[in-house]
């Protein structure tokens, strides 16, 4: 079973989504939290596979709590859900470990699929959002001019194309689609990918690739 627990400040949003997610076959809800703090502490005690996390929350913000629940326990994935495409506080989220965001108007079986990619150690951006996200790294200030990261330098040619495509937001089915490779080929390159540049899943590459000025802003 993956252990889900629910992070949000309304108690509604929390029922609903605990019904929605233990009806799913190998999903169950051990707990919910209605703040960071208390999200913390629960993560602590129940050690969930997946933490699903609202932002905007008393006490603690959901940023915060996804930064301590990542650093002390790195195999509790943690899933953003927010009310608008584009939070502005989706990238900060993101860039402190959290493995994606969905939207709370999601179809169910969307929040499912998504804990369970989650759940698998995979990354994931809500498609419709997806371009809108790595748009958010276009728009910040350039990196200071410098030598990139010794890491990069052991990256295939090929690689640097499946890199490439990941920071322009596209999955692995459109990556196999472009370079015309298979999707088993695909998952091997961004495998290779996150194990050469030291990174957990997609979404840090797509940091990494960015703050390390690999990619530069604007260059979508």
């Amino acid at each position: 079973m993956t252990s889900i627990l629910v992070v949000d400040d309304q108690a509604l949003v929390r029922v609903g989504l605990r019904k929605i997610l233990d009806v799913e076959p190998e999903l169950e809800v051990v707990g919910e939290a209605g703040d960071g703090d208390e999200a913390v502490a629960e993560a602590r005690r129940l050690r969930p596979d997946v933490a699903l996390m609202d932002i905007r929350m008393p006490v603690l913000d959901g940023i915060e709590a996804t930064r301590r629940i990542v650093a002390a326990q790195p195999e509790t994935r943690v899933l953003i859900l927010t009310t608008f495409g584009l939070d502005a506080y989706v990238f900060d989220a993101l860039r402190v470990g959290a493995s994606g965001f969905m939207l709370k108007d999601a179809p169910p079986e969307e929040i499912a699929a998504a804990v369970r990619i989650v759940a698998r150690g995979e990354a994931l951006l809500a498609p419709a959002v997806t371009r809108a996200v790595v748009e958010e790294f276009a728009r910040r200030p350039p990196v200071a001019a410098a030598v990139l990261p010794t890491a990069v330098a052991e990256l295939t040619p090929r690689e640097r194309e499946v890199l490439d495509l990941l920071t322009r937001g596209l999955s692995n089915p459109e990556i196999c689609a472009r370079l015309v490779i298979s999707e088993a080929t695909a998952k091997t390159h961004v495998a290779r990918i996150l194990q050469k540049l030291g990174v957990r899943d997609r979404v840090q590459a797509v940091i990494y690739a960015y703050e390390s000025g690999l990619v530069a802003p604007g260059a979508l």
